[in-house]
């Protein structure tokens, strides 16, 4: 995979725990890796949207409980993976 050197301003705190978390890996890699889960997350994000389009499309719209039903699980969801994987994070 080809590599490309850009400059970045991050916040000053947040790079701070970030070189504490890194320790002697590679700042660089580290910050390409959350980058790189951002972008899946987006790509995921995109793919819902395009499904819900399609639901609505086929079906009509989606009534706004059904969507705040279903965004209240996904984020009970992604606290529980969260917890989880904090977890086996302090434990490794």
């Amino acid at each position: 995979m080809a590599k490309e050197k850009v400059t970045l301003t991050l916040d000053a705190g947040q790079l701070e725990e970030l070189r504490g978390l890194a320790g002697a890996r590679s700042l660089s890699a580290a910050v390409d890796g959350a980058v790189a889960a951002h972008l899946a997350k987006w790509r995921h994000l995109s793919a819902v949207d395009d499904w819900l389009a399609e639901l609505e499309r086929d079906h009509g719209p989606i009534p706004a409980e059904t969507l705040e039903w279903a965004a209240q699980a996904v984020g009970q969801w992604e606290t529980r993976r969260n917890e989880r994987s904090g977890q086996s994070r302090r434990v490794g």
